[in-house]
This record gives C-alpha cells, structure tokens and sequence, in this order.
C-alpha cells in the first residue's frame, strides 16, 4: 500500500513538470537538451525529498517563501517567451545549462516540502524518491515530446493553444 500511495504522490509531483515541459516543448528544444533537461528533473525530484527531509523543519521555521508568487513569477517569464516565439520560425530554442538548472529547481520544490512529512507516510524514503525521480524524468520527457509534436503538426496554432493554456494556469494561481 505504501507504494501505491508514493506513486500516487509522484505522480501528483511530476504534473507540474509536465505542463511547463509541454510549454516549453512548442518552443522547439532539440533532443539532446529535452534528455538532459528530463534527466535533471528526475535528479532533482530525486535530492529534493531526501534534502527537504533533513533541513526541512529548520528553513520553514526561518524563512517563509510563498512558492505561489515563484511559480506564477515563472509562468508569466514562460508566457512572454512563448508570445515571443509566435513571430519567430521554427527554429530551434537553446535551453542554457542555468535555464535548465532554474527549470529543474522550480518544478521540483514541492518535491522538497513533500520531503519534510515523507517519514509519517512511509520508512522508504530512498524508495519514495526513486519514484519520484523516475515518474518525473518520464512525464517531463513525456511533455516536451508531446509540445514538439504538436509545434511541428499545428506550429503557430499550437504554440497559441501553449499561449492561452498558460494563461489560464497563471490566472487559476492567481485566484488560487
């Protein structure tokens, strides 16, 4: 039963994930970088419950970071990018290693808080990470394929669906 249950967690981890990598993925990122991009998520949903376990308590009681303000930040910095590259050809978008290393950390800080109460919901923390690892690196690979199919199907009608999706997310966060 615990299984199921940290799989149902990582699944409800990597959504986020997903939808800013199928964001992303109508930019036209070449596949190299959607690998490493996958593999850096996985890794980072790998360290983060393991890290929010151990200084977890301590950070909360220090600093109050509302996420909220962060992801929406990020959102709307996704979203003038996306507006940017309607005008643009199909041209392939460079992540650079600092914007794959922000994009990682982003997705993966909730990752972080549900490391702090990992240890009421099971003994198998290692265990509850290698999940999330693994279902991340699956859906944000998943994400990007699917943006990049659908940017090189629809192109410009696609990366305008991109745009109003995002929109709507940023404007549900908002109200949230």
């Amino acid at each position: 039963m615990e299984i199921i249950t940290l799989i149902i967690i990582g699944l409800s981890l990597s959504i986020d994930a997903f939808t800013l990598s199928l964001a992303y993925g109508l930019l036209n990122i070449s596949k190299r970088k959607i690998f490493i991009t996958s593999l850096s998520v996985g890794i980072f949903h790998f360290i983060m419950p393991l890290f929010g376990l151990a200084i977890g308590h301590i950070l909360t009681d220090m600093i109050h970071v509302n996420s909220k303000y962060i992801l929406i930040t990020v959102l709307i910095i996704i979203l003038i990018e996306m507006i940017k590259s309607l005008n643009e050809k199909s041209t392939e978008h460079n992540l650079s290693l600092i914007n794959i290393l922000i994009f990682s950390s982003l997705v993966s800080f909730d990752s972080f808080s549900i490391g702090i109460g990992l240890e009421f919901i099971t003994d198998k923390i290692f265990l509850g990470s290698i999940i999330f690892s693994t279902l991340s690196f699956t859906f944000t690979y998943l994400g990007f394929k699917l943006g990049k199919y659908l940017s090189q199907k629809a192109d410009k009608y696609a990366k305008i669906i991109g745009i109003i999706m995002l929109f709507i997310t940023i404007i549900y966060f908002i109200i949230k």
